[in-house]
């Protein structure tokens, strides 16, 4: 199939949404195309807290759940859709990261990398890791596991997808969604041939989806993304990035967005698999203090303060996903110790007490406030 025959993107306009019954549920174009009761797609939040219990909870209740897959082998990978499509026929979606092609380190970056962790790795009592035997997941058996499996959606940040994929996954019919940070990986994301883009806003939790993994940081708000790029982009926008309440998603759509994506705000409900650790220290004030860093996977990303990133010498990173699998011996012995000391505590800069109930009761709440703000067309 040449590039020219690419089927059209899916038409989601973003003008309208209605409500949808009862629970007060609310539709736009593009979640009622994809068969969602309301314009929310749980954030994938691989590493742990996206369950299939959460990607299940949050599917029933009229959402689109997320597999974060991009950690997990391509066994892994059917294994989590099988055990998802066998406790929902509602649609979810599956997340990916593009493969970061990088220099492997030198010895003497190893050496240093070896020698600024020590200190840490002493409290544990941790066998130091080998970063010379670093084993990346197959990018392209990972998607040919996805595709075997046909899930609704393949989400995917860190760039765009590779033509050849593109194709592969267009012909199945599953929709495809990228991310971006600034208006030039957006536009360059429609020019692709995708069927919606998520708008990542410096607000947001977990690690940034910027294209180029040593590029600095463009910084820029959800809402200035949103208002620069309505206009220019033809395809719909998911709003992402500090979004933690009703207020706030209408806000969202009442700026061009046609849905909104949501991660910290399920990190502490029931079905999360967010670590003992992890989820109290989400817990212990709403004023959560958060900042980018590179120290745990050698990729920005957003997370709570803690000893780690404060005390890790920045010019002993190895590079993304090497740092990566360099600091998981260290996170793993801080989980279990019940530590946040050393744990990558993503999390978003919205403020505000998290809820721990239910993911279809948070679901319910937030869209039982009465109907849709107006979206200006």
């Amino acid at each position: 199939m040449d590039f020219d025959e690419l089927p059209i993107p899916l038409a989601f306009p973003r003008a309208k949404c209605q409500d949808s019954g009862a629970m007060g549920l609310l539709q736009s174009e593009f979640s009622s195309t994809l068969g969602l009761q309301c314009p929310l797609i749980v954030a994938p939040m691989a590493g742990g807290p996206s369950t299939v219990e959460l990607v299940v909870a949050s599917s029933e209740a009229g959402a689109l759940g997320s597999i974060g897959a991009a950690y997990l082998a391509p066994a892994a990978i059917k294994e989590t859709i099988a055990q998802t499509q066998a406790r929902t026929r509602k649609p979810f979606a599956v997340n990916l990261f593009i493969p970061t092609p990088f220099t492997p380190p030198t010895e003497a970056q190893i050496q240093q990398a070896l020698a600024k962790t020590k200190k840490f790795r002493d409290e544990f009592h941790l066998t130091p890791p080998d970063p010379r035997r670093f084993v990346e997941e197959d990018f392209d058996r990972q998607f040919e596991a996805v595709l075997s499996m046909k899930p609704a959606v393949l989400s995917f940040v860190f760039g765009p997808l590779p033509r050849p994929h593109l194709l592969e996954a267009k012909k199945l019919g599953i929709t495809l969604i990228g991310t971006a940070t600034s208006p030039e990986e957006a536009l360059e994301l429609q020019e692709s041939g995708l069927d919606a883009i998520t708008l990542q806003g410096i607000e947001a939790g977990g690690h940034r989806g910027i294209f180029d993994p040593l590029a600095p940081d463009p910084e820029i708000p959800l809402m200035e993304l949103l208002r620069e790029l309505k206009a220019k982009i033809k395809i719909p926008l998911i709003a992402a990035g500090g979004i933690m309440n009703r207020a706030d998603i209408d806000a969202a759509l009442r700026a061009g967005a046609a849905a909104v994506q949501m991660g910290t705000a399920f990190l502490a409900t029931t079905e999360a698999g967010t670590s003992g650790p992890y989820r109290r220290k989400l817990l212990e004030r709403p004023d959560r203090e958060t900042r980018t860093t590179r120290v745990f996977s050698g990729r920005l990303a957003r997370g709570i303060r803690n000893r780690f990133m404060e005390e890790m010498d920045p010019r002993a990173l190895l590079p993304f996903p090497v740092q990566n699998q360099f600091t998981r011996d260290l996170r793993g012995a801080s989980a279990q110790a019940g530590s946040a000391d050393f744990l990558s505590l993503w999390c978003g800069t919205g403020k505000g007490p998290l809820r721990e109930s239910s993911a279809a009761e948070l679901i319910r709440d937030l869209f039982a406030e009465g109907p849709c703000a107006p979206i200006p067309l």
